[in-house]
């Protein structure tokens, strides 16, 4: 978060923000900015709510820079710019690694990770996973177990795509039509 937030300073620092328009500050944003908060963020994706706060506290800032967009709320600004919350983006980085893993378009054995529903008759998609106990708080925040309920929301619509592609554009066209 520092590190990004330094990047914007210097963003805003070089550029005259008054005649950046959206697009432009977009590239630069996406470029420069996010993948400092958004590195390995599988791995160890924040849960406290401080640490969570501390990464979206830079994308609210970033949005205000934009000439025009410091009066309106955070999630106006998300809306005009067609950006979700950093906590959306962690959720949909999930999913599209759970794709990849249950469809064998990673070499990861899902079976060590997933256990897969057995029965065909449960509502959303086609492959469900059973979500294993677990005991420790520490484990409910572990990959495996923090992407089962998100996971078995999908529609089959979404969870059928033939490609990694295919499931990022059904992915987010659910994800903004679901309001999530």
């Amino acid at each position: 978060a520092k590190k990004a937030m330094s990047v914007l300073g210097m963003i805003r620092r070089t550029f005259d923000m008054r005649a950046m328009d959206e697009k432009s500050f977009i590239l630069l944003y996406n470029t420069y900015v996010r993948p400092h908060l958004e590195y390995c963020i599988q791995a160890w994706s924040p849960h406290l709510k401080k640490d969570i706060e501390c990464l979206e506290k830079v994308q609210r800032r970033a949005t205000k820079m934009i000439y025009g967009f410091s009066k309106l709320t955070y999630e106006e600004r998300l809306g005009r710019l067609k950006l979700f919350t950093l906590e959306q983006r962690r959720m949909r980085g999930d999913l599209i690694e759970a794709f990849k893993i249950i469809t064998g378009k990673e070499k990861i054995d899902s079976k060590k990770l997933f256990q897969m529903a057995s029965t065909s008759k449960l509502r959303g998609n086609r492959f469900k996973i059973f979500k294993k106990p677990v005991r420790l708080q520490l484990r409910k925040n572990c990959f495996s177990i923090r992407v089962v309920d998100s996971w078995n929301k999908l529609p089959d619509s979404v969870v059928m795509a033939e490609s990694v592609d295919g499931f990022k554009n059904r992915l987010d066209k659910w994800m903004l039509g679901y309001g999530h």
